[in-house]
């Protein structure tokens, strides 16, 4: 069963960037999800999907998946590209925009 090797992103809902140094190995989906009919819950016979490991690096997560013959795809991180903004820039005589309210 594939798997995929990746480091989570910064979740959007705070501003903190907690867990986001560790590399996170999950399985793919084997079997498509069901919707009961009775309840509308959405289930799945395959178990390996509820699995999610983490690891300190991402050497340690591949050599996880080489000893258990796990085939996995590493997802390289994309680093947040910073820009550094200063206050007085909005009120520089050469501004591009105008000051609007």
């Amino acid at each position: 069963m594939p798997a995929k090797i990746y480091r989570p992103a910064k979740t959007a809902m705070q501003s903190g960037k907690a867990k986001t140094h560790l590399w996170v190995l999950e399985f793919d989906q084997e079997t498509p999800r069901k919707i009961d009919p009775i309840m509308g819950y959405t289930s799945s016979g395959d178990t390996r999907q509820q699995l999610r490991l983490t690891f300190e690096t991402q050497e340690q997560a591949e050599d996880y998946a080489k000893r258990n013959g796990i085939d996995y795809r590493v997802i390289p991180p994309k680093d947040p590209i910073r820009q550094t903004v200063s206050y007085s820039d909005n009120f520089r005589f050469n501004r591009i925009q105008p000051w609007t309210h």
